[in-house]
């Protein structure tokens, strides 16, 4: 083989998956089966989780029709039997687990002084102790092994604070701080954690924002690159997250955003131009 053969063989596996088991919670619908695709395209296995496993159903077929293995495991990651169950069943399947992407969550949209204690706890206990847990479920399996790839999915608002949103809010920007703890922990055992945190992206939870026009446009205005997220666009974060390539990438936040972080209203053209 010659040089550039060489190199191009090189090439060619930068970022493969092949031979790699990876775990995403919350694929019954939205950002979750986007990272499940994207794994799957790179060469990973995966074992697929949703609250009700019949809802999983057809999402499986799918990744198996891209030539992966698929399972699908039934997990509510605010119940710690459940989680426990799931980490059990996923390593009976594969034997290992090497990549988990911590996606499940949910959202409650109110004024402030509306939030219940109950919808405290709902949004909390689903994204963040949920995402704990699950990460230390599936820790104890890496470990041993000395290898495993976690990416916590966070959101903007792990560096915004945005206006009815308080519990997602809190529980995004302690996704941020749990993982560069888990990092810190965690780094010594060959396991790098990461945040992928995703800017404005429509999923089931937001769509209805989306059915307002004038809202769309006034989100537009505030990103640079004058567009919500599309669903393909943290393909190449998650892939990067998952793989290799990211072995001394541990504890930070990729956030995938379109530019909306760097500033939350854009100056009046012309105004501060030189």
């Amino acid at each position: 083989m010659n040089a550039n053969s060489a190199a191009q063989s090189s090439a060619s596996k930068i970022f493969d998956l092949t031979g790699h088991v990876a775990l995403v919670t919350g694929t019954s619908r939205g950002l979750g089966q986007y990272f499940a695709r994207a794994l799957a395209r790179s060469g990973a296995d995966l074992v697929l989780t949703s609250r009700k496993r019949e809802d999983l159903t057809a999402f499986q077929q799918e990744i198996e029709s891209l030539g992966r293995k698929a399972v699908a495991v039934e997990l509510d990651v605010r119940d710690e039997a459940s989680i426990t169950r799931m980490a059990e069943q996923a390593q009976a399947a594969f034997g290992s687990i090497d990549i988990l992407v911590n996606n499940a969550g949910c959202n409650v949209r109110k004024p402030a002084l509306d939030i219940s204690w109950q919808d405290w706890n709902q949004v909390l206990d689903t994204n963040l102790r949920g995402s704990f847990f699950v990460a230390q479920a599936i820790a104890r399996q890496m470990v041993p092994r000395g290898y495993g790839r976690i990416v916590n999915i966070g959101s903007v608002t792990s560096v915004f604070g945005y206006a009815g949103l308080a519990p997602y809010t809190a529980s995004r920007g302690g996704i941020r701080q749990l993982t560069m703890s888990l990092a810190d922990e965690w780094g010594r055992h060959g396991i790098t954690v990461n945040c992928l945190a995703p800017g404005w992206f429509q999923t089931e939870q937001n769509k209805v924002l989306y059915e307002d026009k004038e809202w769309v446009e006034q989100l537009r205005d505030r990103i640079p690159v004058k567009r919500p997220g599309a669903p393909n666009d943290l393909d190449g974060a998650i892939v990067f997250l998952a793989s290799e390539e990211s072995r001394y990438v541990t504890g930070q936040t990729l956030l995938v955003d379109g530019g909306i972080s760097t500033g939350s209203m854009r100056a009046l053209p012309g105004k501060h131009e030189k």
